[in-house]
């Protein structure tokens, strides 16, 4: 019997197939019958009932029954959250709890549900009090978008006593406004929150037929990455990060947390985090209330821009949000973007709002009707025509032929209905009937059925109307929350804290942080890499351990940088047992973990002579010793590595001697044979690189620094690290130049004058200010062009203007000390101050220290270096 037979042989029931090997003892059981069935109703009401919200109005069934019972309730006033659970559960089959959680998130999007008492709060996590504590209405948003009982369809309660919405006729896209989440069976969705103006912008330009882009904004405020939004759909992903900045040398303060975190599960990662030793700090304080304030103390000597970015890698400071948009559409999962999902919002907005228009004209149009008719039946006396019937029928046959004389201008057929209803005017109305008046109210009408049909005949200015409306009335204080900003990727490995000692056992060849009787290596981080090379010139990248086995022999063991193309080492070896020696130069970089890479030429018994690791390219001269063999005369000569091109780590390298070396010794330290490192500033994400990404700052030797002032009237210099934080207020970032004198403008606050000084940054470790300290003191204007120039505009005074100055602020003013307070600008009312055109100026040429000579550039891994009878080194091709 086939399985498809089997199932329907037993519906209802299960069944138990035998086991394909008796042997085995393994039963197989197949789900059939109603067991399948349950369990597709199961997946089914799960998902179109309880986790997914429709497209249609963007609720979910417990979401849409809470804000029906409340129009139900509402009358102006607040109600119990406890009352307006209890009326729920009138339409919704769930316990009250599932009903009051999923209130409280209403409420707490502040949108839809006017709040009262403790909700509790989306930055801390704290829970709203119990329901019998809270209140609830109705906003003034939800009453004029949510309901329209005239275009709503409706259907029975689940137990048939009561009516309830299918779907709430939401002139908003108010899926996209308060985000949704959801796990179902077998699916799940995510649709991020979006900003309330942004989506009203996007609609009006989809009437318009304009493109138009949405990029989520959370509550929590933060920084997004939006890159790989994917416009909200499967496989797309948002990172967000917290805001921080640093408050002073030893505290940094978080001031806005990422989306689906709160300060409780912040500071708990960040404890984490240094119990872990990926971070170090000293004490945590939350003066979280209204507002995020979350103070990180650090210990003295902690980087804080370092620990910024630890913070943003091992902690809860940098989340990853994966959206998922998945809702209900025609009773089925439809899985969709933010854009589409806009789209099919704004659309189903025009047609409510035309349907709305549709049943306002009818009712115009029936009004108007009755009014002409109360008119005619009034001014003409008919309900005279009524005296002398004895029926029912004869009265109505007597007004309706009364009428007939004066209904041709009517837009419809005079019915019974209508002559049933003039029946029903009371006799005190006809007496004081004016006919003026009436006439007005006809007019009035003929007024507004003629708007409604201009509305419906210009239906998406109409729409677009609405929609403006809407942001002018409730979009105020409902600005972009979120910061939107493309992040650099933060490596785990710069940042993370060296909490742990390497050790290296030479000898026995063992490397790791347990073998603290041996030698110490360096400090390290669980998650770094230890590169280490061996005597036999095998080279291999391990993961730091307790104790691990890399090969005996080790002549260098460092934490290695897999980024890092300036350490270059130098290498001199012996090719075999008794074959010439080569010297080479090289980096490593492209390297796979744990696996041997040999630096020679092959050859068995191959052995290194000399080996420097040099962290900026340094390349020294040596003094090689040959053995006594043949006829060698000359035993002893130089080598500069510097001669020594830079190639990758498996060239065989160039020949040193066919004669065997009895000894190399280092007979001078060598600088760097690398060019200056060329440093770039990208403003989007306000970090250094050496990418090519943003403005050119210059090319940095090792003792260069960079120049930082900042709108506060404060300037430093730093060494131009990767890591480094900058703050918004920074103004000026470039190079330094140690002669290169500084001009400012700024406001004194307590002599209430403008200021003018010139001064040189003379303290290359301290952050120095260069306005007075003064709360109402304020830079105006600052300049390190050599000769600069500024504009002033003095303000009218007493109707008299001044004419507008050109200031030559080097002639103005000679070079003094950063503390001097500088000459007067003017007495008078200033209006504005800028900056001009700089003078020209031949700026002296920069005194650069002589570059080591690049000599004889040996590239040919078959040159041999050979001495003639008077010790002379010369170069030949083998």
């Amino acid at each position: 019997m086939s399985e498809e037979e089997n199932i329907n042989s037993f519906e209802g029931e299960h069944f138990y197939d035998k086991p394909d090997n008796p042997e085995s003892g393994e039963t197989i059981t197949k789900v059939t019958g109603m067991y399948k069935d349950w369990f597709l109703d199961y997946a089914s009401y799960v998902i179109l009932e309880r986790a997914v919200p429709a497209i249609e109005d963007g609720f979910k069934p417990v979401q849409r029954r809470i804000m029906h019972s409340l129009k139900e309730l509402d009358d102006g006033r607040y109600n119990k959250v406890a009352n307006v659970v209890g009326h729920t559960m009138q339409y919704h089959p769930h316990g009250d709890a599932s009903i009051g959680d999923a209130m409280v998130q209403i409420g707490q999007k502040d949108l839809l549900i006017d709040t009262q008492g403790n909700w509790g709060n989306i930055l801390t996590g704290d829970g709203a009090a119990a329901s019998r504590y809270i209140e609830a209405r109705l906003s003034k948003f939800a009453l004029e978008v949510l309901y329209s009982p005239k275009i709503t369809t409706w259907q029975s309660s689940y137990d048939g006593r009561k009516n309830e919405p299918v779907n709430l006729p939401v002139k908003f896209p108010l899926l996209l406004a308060q985000g949704a989440e959801g796990i179902a069976v077998g699916l799940s969705t995510k649709v991020l929150p979006h900003n309330f103006n942004e989506l009203i912008d996007a609609s009006v330009k989809i009437l318009k037929g304009k493109p138009f882009t949405l990029y989520p904004d959370f509550p929590t405020a933060g920084i997004a990455d939006i890159s790989n939004y994917n416009d909200g759909m499967r496989g797309g992903r948002v990172r967000v990060r917290a805001k921080i900045s640093q408050l002073d040398k030893s505290t940094l303060v978080i001031t806005q947390i990422p989306f689906s975190t709160n300060t409780g599960t912040l500071i708990d990662s960040i404890l984490k985090a240094n119990e872990k030793g990926k971070i170090k700090i000293r004490k945590i304080e939350d003066n979280t209330a209204a507002d995020v304030e979350i103070l990180i103390h650090l210990p003295p000597g902690v980087s804080p821009d370092k620990t910024i970015d630890a913070l943003f890698a091992f902690t809860a400071c940098e989340t990853s949000v994966a959206p998922l948009g998945c809702v209900i559409e025609a009773h089925k999962p439809y899985f969709v973007g933010v854009s589409e999902m806009l789209r099919i919002s704004t659309h189903r907005t025009v047609d409510l709002l035309k349907r709305e228009l549709e049943i306002e004209l009818g009712e115009l149009e029936e009004s108007w009707h009755f009014q002409s008719l109360e008119r005619i039946f009034i001014e003409n006396r008919i309900y005279r025509l009524i005296e002398e019937e004895e029926t029912w029928e004869g009265v109505i046959k007597a007004i309706d032929e009364g009428l007939k004389p004066f209904t041709t201008h009517l837009k419809r057929a005079v019915t019974e209905e209508d002559i049933v209803r003039l029946t029903e005017i009371r006799i005190k109305r006809i007496s004081k009937f004016d006919i003026d008046k009436a006439q007005e109210k006809i007019e009035a009408l003929e007024g507004e059925i003629e708007q409604v049909k201009y509305n419906l005949e210009h239906i998406i200015d109409f729409a677009v109307s609405f929609f403006t409306g809407l942001k002018e009335r409730y979009g105020k204080g409902r600005e972009r929350k979120t910061e939107l900003r493309s992040f650099d990727n933060i490596e785990a490995t710069k940042v993370v804290l060296r909490n742990t000692k390497l050790y290296v056992n030479r000898e026995e060849g063992f490397v790791g942080t347990g073998l603290k009787k041996d030698e110490y290596v360096a400090d390290c981080s669980d998650i770094d890499d230890v590169i280490v090379f061996l005597r036999d010139g095998s080279m291999i990248i391990t993961k730091v351990d307790v104790k691990t086995f890399v090969g005996k022999d080790i002549i260098h063991v460092a934490v290695f940088d897999r980024n890092d193309k300036r350490t270059i080492y130098n290498m001199i070896y012996r090719d075999g047992k008794s074959g010439p020696s080569y010297v080479k130069r090289f980096n490593v970089s492209g390297v796979t973990r744990d696996k041997p890479y040999d630096l020679t030429a092959g050859t068995k018994d191959s052995m290194v002579l000399y080996f420097s690791a040099n962290p900026n390219g340094e390349a020294e001269v040596v003094t090689i010793l040959l053995r006594q063999v043949g006829s060698v005369k000359k035993l002893k000569f130089d080598m500069d590595f510097a001669n020594i091109a830079i190639k990758g780590r498996a060239s065989r390298g160039n020949t040193v001697s066919k004669y065997p070396i009895k000894k190399i010794d280092l007979k001078e330290k060598g600088i760097s044979t690398l060019k200056p490192r060329r440093i770039w500033f990208d403003d989007t994400v306000h970090r250094l690189n050496v990418d090519g990404r943003g403005e050119l700052l210059g090319e940095f030797r090792p003792n260069d620094r960079l120049l930082i002032i900042n709108q506060n009237g404060r300037v430093k210099t730093i060494v131009p690290e990767l890591t480094t934080h900058f703050d918004e207020g920074m103004i000026v970032l470039e190079k330094w130049k140690p002669t290169k004198p500084i001009s400012a403008i700024y406001y004194d606050g307590e002599k209430e004058r403008y200021f003018i000084k010139r001064f040189v940054v003379e303290s290359e470790n301290k952050e120095e200010t260069f306005i007075t300290d003064h709360e109402k003191s304020q830079l105006e204007i600052v300049s390190t062009d050599y000769r600069p120039v500024a504009e002033v505009i003095f303000a009218k005074v007493k109707g008299v203007q001044k004419e507008t100055i050109t200031v030559d602020l080097e002639s103005f003013i000679a070079v003094k000390g950063i503390k001097a307070l500088g000459n007067q600008l003017t007495a008078d009312k200033v209006k504005q101050i800028s900056l001009l055109e700089s003078l020209p100026y031949e700026e002296p040429v920069e005194e650069i220290p002589e570059e080591p000579k690049d000599g004889v550039d040996i590239t040919n891994d078959d040159t041999i270096i050979t001495l003639d009878d008077d010790g002379q080194i010369t170069l030949s091709l083998e």
